[in-house]
């Protein structure tokens, strides 16, 4: 799970230095959507086939599944770290193993959760979990940090580090692991499948464009193209729900033999109000989450830390490292929250994580841009206790809430939720901020760079360039005035003295803090509401066993009385029927 999250993240910080060694300028024209889709492909991936993978867990074997994701995850690891391109041909041999390896990791996320259920009683089934879920966080940010340390050294380092693991993970799974739930054989869902995959798909591609620039705009959002993708996707989606509850309404499905008795997507299990609720605060939790991942990066990459004296180039290494108190948060929260949750139940711990969450967004938005390191650290160690407090005993409610022989859904379903909500959390904040900065951002760059010599002409030129660049380049370490004006040739007409303010660590962030902090006010507002409307779901979710361990059929079978502890006491369900 570790070395899973952790190449979800790993490439984020390495792209500067992984598109250097394939000669491609990430950020010049028409080339963006490669770095988009280096960024975004290995999610999206996820997002569409965990649910897939889970079910056939459930139909073939979860440990089966899990190891042959293992193996496919070590092949594409070692053909990305033996890229034979340069340029594009380069860019789209990774992209396209990325692909690859998002496929078997898929594997392991959509059953990881499943088998530690399996292997697991109810008595210590979170603090299992917790450990999990504990390893999946940090293994985000962690990415970060590893990735700026091991681009520094050579990019294909990047993707050697993953070989060894998985390889040993291959090898160690295929001798240690043993099934020990038994499988339920049934046809293959193979409409819902397309339907689901499509939708899902063609809606996250359409958010990838829409963060692009189009025409004059600053962001896609007009683009036909994108239009047409989001509105497709939904109608997929619509249509898949349509297929997986009234396969009677849709008579060539039936003929043609694909209606399945067991749907690929569980949408029963939405009955359960644990199941359901623990899902959607997954959903709002990841989109947050992965608002601050971003945010986090690009203010202490474009501002903070080159306020402080540090070269652009070295700024995706040390902001890894200043992020750190967010994942030691996880790390001390996760496991003891999963213990705790196993005595007193989860609602109470996830609740109250993320009421902490929320107000850790409270406290970062009341910060100045040029902030007091200690506060920052305090406000990140909060955030990262609440996000392990919430994530452990809520993976305990979901998948404990379901009958043992849906859990590989069940488990691909919750990752869906997860990385679905870290795609969206891409376009919808990136979107926010790209908005706000294109409304301001290029007056203040024009009247900058002219009051330090730079003729009108090609600042209004640098100014009118899209604000996603900009940000971009902020995010790969690169000094955005040196990518403006770098290639017109404007910086070698500028005396020495121009040059060095221009370029220096302090010009463009304080060019840039104020309409930078406009952004960060309305993203980490939006992801406090989303923290707080989480744990109203979580303090609804009620008792999480269904009625005889059967999936509701006729409506809600659900034991509504307050969830007992799972622990050894007289009060325990542990050994109950329900559980």
């Amino acid at each position: 799970m570790l070395i899973a999250t952790m190449d979800a993240s790993i490439v984020i910080i390495s792209l500067p230095a992984i598109f250097r060694g394939i000669g491609l300028d990430p950020l010049a024209a028409g080339n963006i959507g490669y770095l988009l889709w280096m960024i975004l492909g290995y999610l999206l991936v996820s997002a569409v086939l965990v649910v897939v993978l889970g079910r056939l867990g459930d139909m073939f074997g979860r440990v089966r599944i899990y190891n042959l994701g293992f193996l496919i995850f070590a092949c594409a690891s070692v053909a990305l770290s033996l890229d034979p391109f340069r340029a594009g041909a380069g860019a789209l041999w990774l992209i396209l193993w990325r692909i690859v390896q998002a496929f078997g990791g898929s594997m392991l996320t959509a059953n990881s959760a499943a088998i530690l259920t399996d292997a697991f009683p109810a008595r210590q089934r979170g603090m299992a979990l917790g450990i999990n879920q504990m390893t999946a966080l940090a293994g985000q940010f962690l990415g970060l940090l590893a990735g700026g340390l091991l681009a520094a050294v050579d990019w294909r380092a990047v993707f050697w580090v993953s070989v060894p693991v998985s390889i040993t993970g291959t090898v160690w799974s295929y001798l240690s692991l043993r099934e020990t739930a038994s499988g339920r054989r049934g046809r293959v869902d193979w409409l819902g499948n397309l339907t689901f995959a499509c939708g899902a798909g063609i809606l996250l591609a359409g958010i990838t464009y829409g963060i692009q620039p189009y025409g004059g705009s600053a962001t896609g959002w007009g683009n036909p193209w994108v239009l047409t993708g989001l509105s497709g996707g939904v109608f997929l989606l619509l249509a898949f729900c349509l297929v997986e509850t009234c396969p009677r309404a849709l008579g060539f499905a039936r003929a043609a033999g694909t209606r399945a008795v067991e749907p690929m997507f569980q949408l029963s299990l939405f009955r359960v109000r644990a199941f359901a609720a623990g899902n959607l605060a997954v959903l709002l939790t990841a989109i947050a989450r992965g608002g601050l991942q971003f945010m986090l990066i690009i203010w202490l990459q474009g501002i903070w830390l080159p306020l402080r004296g540090y070269d652009f180039a070295d700024t995706p290494l040390w902001a890894g490292i200043f992020m750190l108190p967010l994942t030691l948060g996880f790390l001390i929260a996760g496991p003891v929250s999963g213990y705790l949750s196993d005595r007193f139940g989860a609602r109470l711990f996830a609740t109250a994580g993320l009421v902490l969450v929320a107000g850790s967004f409270l406290g970062l938005l009341a910060l100045p841009v040029n902030f007091d390191y200690a506060t920052f650290a305090a406000l990140l160690l909060l955030n990262g206790l609440g996000q392990g407090m919430f994530s452990a005993p809520n993976t305990s409610s979901i998948m404990g809430s379901v009958p043992a022989e849906y859990r590989g859904v069940a488990s691909g379903m919750r990752s869906t939720f997860q990385n679905s909500g870290t795609a969206l959390s891409i376009g919808v904040f990136f979107s926010l901020m790209v908005s706000g900065l294109a409304s301001s951002l290029p007056a203040a760059l024009s009247g900058g760079l002219q009051a330090h010599g730079v003729p009108a002409a090609s600042a209004e030129q640098a100014a009118s360039l899209p604000p996603v660049s900009t940000l971009f380049a902020t995010f790969l370490g690169n000094n955005p005035v040196g990518h403006l004006l770098g290639s017109s040739g404007v910086l070698d007409q500028l005396t020495a003295i121009q040059r060095a303010t221009l370029t220096g660590h302090t010009f463009f962030p304080q060019l840039v803090s104020g309409p930078f902090h406009h952004g960060l006010t309305v993203v980490f507002g939006v992801a406090a509401v989303m923290a707080l409307v989480a744990a109203l779901a979580s303090a609804l979710r009620g008792r999480h066993e269904p009625r005889d361990g059967r999936l509701p059929e006729n409506g809600p079978a659900v034991d509504s009385r307050p969830e007992r502890p799972a622990g050894d006491g007289p009060a325990a369900r542990a050994d109950h029927p329900r559980r």
